[in-house]
């Protein structure tokens, strides 16, 4: 199916490549009148494919013209691709960025509505800034949808900002900008305009890594509890296997009947499992998970008092996200910093359901194939592979297995003493924060300087991948998903055999793991990929048969005493891994298919307050639906309750109708009589 797609693209593409010499021939103002000339014909009730041919031809030779960067045909290609709402898999360092310029310029000429969703802040604003160029001066407008950088986020224009043929900006600035402006009070306060187009630059990390994540705004604060520090105190001193159990998986903990007494004897309860102490018995529960389930500089970082989420897919902090439920304020007292004011949530929207919104949808990876069966089922839109525009001669070599932890983190800091004695760039792919620093401790234990990327350096992040293939370097990094910027190799590099990457675990899908690849090799030059594992790792653990657990049991004690580990050479071993992996993803998958049903209950509630919401702001007069509102509330408070005190009733007002309402104000108002309920007047 990828062959025949791809032959129909390219006819188009060859038509578009056809038409660039004559292009080549225009002056500046002939080139930038095709703008207006393409919008006219837009407005006469031609197509957006229609006008395709004229339209990429015109972007890329300005491209040629602004930015002196000519796209390759397989760039063309790319982008031919992506306006057929399909999910363009184009390897690293095939220019993406420059890629993109000819949809959105295609978009942006029907006006605003069209995004291109960049993995981080720093991306969208050096993106908007250098491919903004090239709009601007076609005549089509551009910004940066985020903020700048050492400004606060309340400080951006954003109806300026939306009034933009194209905004460059990322998944989370928009949807919480999306939540916000339906939760506008005025008319004047809004300025999102209508959704018309969204390439997603890192499509499976936004559209499958975090399509579950709920963004959410929070609104008043709830009383803050004082059960989280007796909780984690108490927590902190039971004992495993005694006091609480947990998973082979390490999915699940719960507490044992010896936990439970012992629980009843501190907080001197007779049953904390009784109705009387749920809340009680809750903060445990939220202490438990938060002691086990969730690891420090893994799933998060304790900086500068605070506790900050870690997206696992890239090891970045992610910025304004809480866990609910108090799970966040759990955790919090599990590191001993100050507790975050639990908020009740005000709006939400998951990623599945905000970029479903939009009338078309494209996308761009490095890697999708492997799950392109939920792209199409989920979002309607195919993956095609598009070819690199040199032979990738990369050599992957097979992965080295081991028992133990040490033994894998031993043989691999050799394959690094190697390199780096060759003077050959080495690229450290690490799955959390605390497994680089390890590294950069050992690293430096054996006198090789280097670079440290994770959540803690993420300001450096461009310098540092951007430095990553020069003679001698050594980079530690965690997950190099959505860097964003290439890894440029010097000419020595080159000579020596290119960069050297060094996977130090499997992540939980193949997918990123092949996006660690691609960090190597890329535009056709020389490079290797080796991946270092062991039965201690995360995805084993978590994923494989029991027979797995009972040989590293049995194995392990023999192999930490090893001073010259060997790799598992066994036949079972071979896929072991790689079944991990697909038994999480099939897992994930089901989960967001799962949470895709839930959240359509909630897309049909939110688009109908929304909808009602904005009726209310454009009323002239709003007396008639107050009253109907009025009626309709105090209707249902008094079939519910016949027999109604007075505090009962003041409490229901204060609640629904008028949070300044005093119970003296209270009076039996007759207009209202049908309603048979005490009403409220001013």
């Amino acid at each position: 199916m990828n062959k025949r797609v791809l032959k129909r693209y390219m006819r188009i593409t060859d038509q578009i490549v056809s038409l660039l010499p004559k292009f080549k021939e225009l002056s500046d103002g002939q080139l930038q009148a095709k703008t207006i000339a393409l919008k006219t014909q837009l407005a006469a009730g031609h197509t957006l494919k229609e006008v395709l041919i004229e339209a990429y031809a015109t972007a890329a030779e300005a491209d040629r013209r602004v930015l002196g960067l000519t796209p390759y045909n397989e760039q063309i290609l790319g982008a031919v691709a992506l306006e057929y709402n399909n999910v363009a898999e184009m390897k690293t360092g095939e220019g993406k960025t420059l890629t993109a310029t000819m949809p959105m310029y295609l978009h942006g000429l029907t006006g605003p509505g069209n995004f291109l969703i960049t993995a981080n802040d720093y991306l969208a604003d050096r993106d908007a800034a250098q491919m903004g160029q090239v709009y601007s001066w076609l005549g089509v407008s551009t910004a940066s949808g985020v903020a700048k950088p050492g400004h606060e986020d309340d400080e951006r224009d954003k109806q300026d900002i939306y009034s933009h043929d194209i905004v460059y900006t990322t998944n989370s600035t928009l949807g919480f900008d999306y939540l916000l402006d339906n939760l506008a009070a005025n008319q004047s306060d809004l300025y999102i305009r209508p959704f018309r187009f969204a390439l997603l630059d890192e499509v499976d990390a936004i559209l499958l890594d975090m399509a579950q994540m709920p963004l959410i705004i929070s609104g008043a604060p709830r009383a803050q509890s004082n059960l989280f520090e007796p909780a984690e105190a108490l927590m902190s001193i039971m004992t495993p296997k005694v006091d609480f159990e947990q998973s082979d998986d390490n999915k699940k903990a719960w507490f044992t009947p010896t936990g439970i007494r012992r629980m009843n004897t501190y907080f001197d309860v007779d049953d904390i499992l009784s109705e009387e102490h749920a809340n009680l018995y809750r903060h445990m529960v939220l202490a438990l998970e938060a002691h086990f389930l969730y690891v420090k500089d893994r799933d998060y970082v304790a900086d500068n008092d605070k506790v900050a989420l870690l997206d696992l897919a890239n090891g970045r902090e992610l910025s304004g996200m809480h866990l609910e439920a108090g799970l966040h304020q759990a955790i919090e007292a599990k590191e001993h910093v100050k507790l975050s004011a639990p908020t009740r949530a005000m709006a939400s929207i998951t990623y599945q359901n905000l970029f479903r919104m939009f009338p078309q949808l494209a996308g761009m990876t490095g890697t999708a194939k492997t799950d392109a069966a939920e792209l199409r089922e989920t979002y309607n839109m195919d993956v095609v592979v598009i070819p690199t525009h040199q032979p990738t001669i990369r050599v992957d070599r097979p992965d080295h297995l081991f028992v133990t932890n040490e033994e894998k983190i031993i043989a691999s800091l050799k394959e690094v003493q190697k390199a780096y004695k060759q003077h050959r760039p080495v690229l450290i792919e690490t799955g959390s924060v605390s497994m680089s620093n390890l590294y950069s401790r050992l690293l430096l234990s054996a006198g090789i300087p280097h670079n440290l990327l994770n959540a803690r350096s993420a300001a450096k992040e461009a310098k540092i991948v951007a430095t990553a293939g020069r003679v001698g370097a050594v980079t530690v990094a965690t997950s190099m998903a959505g860097r964003g910027t290439d890894i440029i190799l010097d000419k020595e590099t080159v000579a020596m055999g290119g960069l050297l990457v060094i996977g130090t675990e499997r992540m939980t899908s193949e997918r990123v793991d092949n996006q660690l690849r691609g960090r190597a090799g890329r535009q056709g030059y020389p490079g290797q990929s080796v991946f270092y594992v062991s039965l201690e790792d995360r995805v084993v653990i978590e994923n494989s048969p029991k027979w797995v657990k009972k040989y590293r049991k049995k194995h392990a004690p023999e192999a930490v005493v090893a001073t010259d580990p060997q790799p598992l050479r066994q036949h079972r071993f071979h896929k072991l891994v790689l079944r991990a992996q697909q038994n999480v993803t099939k897992t994930q998958r089901g989960a967001r298919f799962q949470t895709l049903e839930f959240d359509e209950v909630f897309r049909v509630q939110r688009e109908y307050i929304y909808r009602m919401r904005s009726e209310v702001m454009n009323a002239g007069q709003l007396n008639e639906q107050v009253i109907q509102v009025l009626k309709t509330a105090t209707f249902n408070f008094s079939h519910q309750k016949k027999h109604q005190e007075m505090m009962e009733i003041a409490d229901f007002i204060l609640n629904s109708i008028d949070y300044s309402f005093t119970p003296n104000e209270l009076v039996n108002h007759r207009e209202y009589s049908d309603v048979k309920c005490p009403i409220i007047v001013r």
